[in-house]
């Protein structure tokens, strides 16, 4: 059975770090085949939409994703929709996996990824004097959210932290929390406990050890799981997954597009390199994405992005027992 994978380099070095994820994948001589689409502010710029329809045709044929960078305006731009807040919408990725692995610490952070304070509800009043922005918390969103929460624990060391602000978010986080208390109920054997988002953010600074799975709601996710990676290597060391109830699953680096050093060879391709792993993961070739995940943490970024990738699959390939 050959595997489709699409791959979105988007903008700045995406361009640089997803042909490094692909060689990673084709020295490894399985049953996968590349198509190449495109995405991002560069693309919105060329053609006037961000995210074309024959990106999303190519995608829904695909097994997995591999998405690189997209420059995001700081300002509005008239037209302009984050392509990646798009892939998540139209093929309904509400799951954002975030691990962080380094020495002792083996964490995954599990974000939902289509609603909160990211659901889009922002308005303007008082002439432009107040602004505004909606929280949605929906009962279907967090049940979901935290049932894939509870299934990665039970693959994992069986500890799940349930995290919200309940105690001043009565209504959002107190739905959000009460959804858990009750989906956590069909996993018995789980070692279960909540916590404060603020009391996490300082727990995961003293002691990173002691969590396994945090399950979230959107933006507290989006922080502690950089959080996490700044305990773990930074951005360069961070990949994720984008899951939903069917195909295709969305992998990308979470390190942005980084323009400042775009288009010359020095990008960090590790972030990326680990994603591939995760697609192997998502494949089926786990024994092949645990040697991937070994290499790419262990091995440093040389400073030349073609030098890292070279070292990460010469060390696979002698893993595997494969001639280089």
């Amino acid at each position: 059975m050959t595997h489709i994978i699409t791959l979105i380099p988007g903008d700045g070095i995406g361009k640089e770090v997803i042909p490094a994820a692909q060689a990673m994948l084709e020295s490894l001589n399985l049953p996968i085949q590349f198509q190449h689409a495109d995405a991002g502010f560069g693309t919105f710029e060329r053609c006037g939409n961000a995210l074309p329809p024959t990106t999303l045709e190519l995608c829904q044929q695909s097994d997995a994703i591999l998405f690189g960078a997209t420059s995001s305006p700081m300002t509005k731009v008239e037209g302009y929709q984050s392509p990646i807040l798009g892939l998540r919408r139209h093929f309904d990725l509400f799951a954002n996996l975030r691990p962080a692995v380094r020495d002792e610490i083996d964490l995954l952070i599990v974000r939902e990824n289509t609603e909160g304070l990211y659901s889009g509800r922002e308005r303007i009043e008082d002439g432009g004097a107040t602004a505004i922005t909606e929280r949605v918390i929906t009962a279907r969103a967090s049940e979901r959210i935290v049932r894939v929460a509870c299934q990665q624990a039970v693959q994992r060391r069986g500890k799940l932290t349930i995290v919200h602000k309940a105690n001043v978010l009565k209504e959002t986080c107190g739905l959000f929390r009460r959804v858990a208390l009750e989906v956590i109920r069909e996993f018995p054997t789980l070692d279960v406990e909540e916590m404060l988002v603020d009391t996490t953010a300082m727990r995961l600074v003293q002691d990173p050890a002691r969590f396994d799975v945090i399950v979230t709601t959107n933006l507290f996710g989006d922080i502690l799981s950089d959080l996490a990676a700044g305990l773990t290597g930074g951005l360069g060391l961070a990949p994720s997954a984008n899951l939903g109830s069917n195909r295709p699953v969305l992998f990308e680096p979470v390190h942005g597009s980084a323009p400042d050093i775009a288009g010359k060879g020095i990008a960090d391709p590790r972030a990326a390199i680990l994603c591939a792993g995760m697609v192997l993961d998502h494949l089926g070739y786990s024994e092949l994405a645990g040697t991937v995940r070994q290499i790419a943490y262990a091995t440093p970024h040389s400073g030349a992005t073609r030098q890292t990738l070279d070292n990460i699959i010469e060390q696979v390939q002698q893993e595997i027992g494969h001639v280089v």
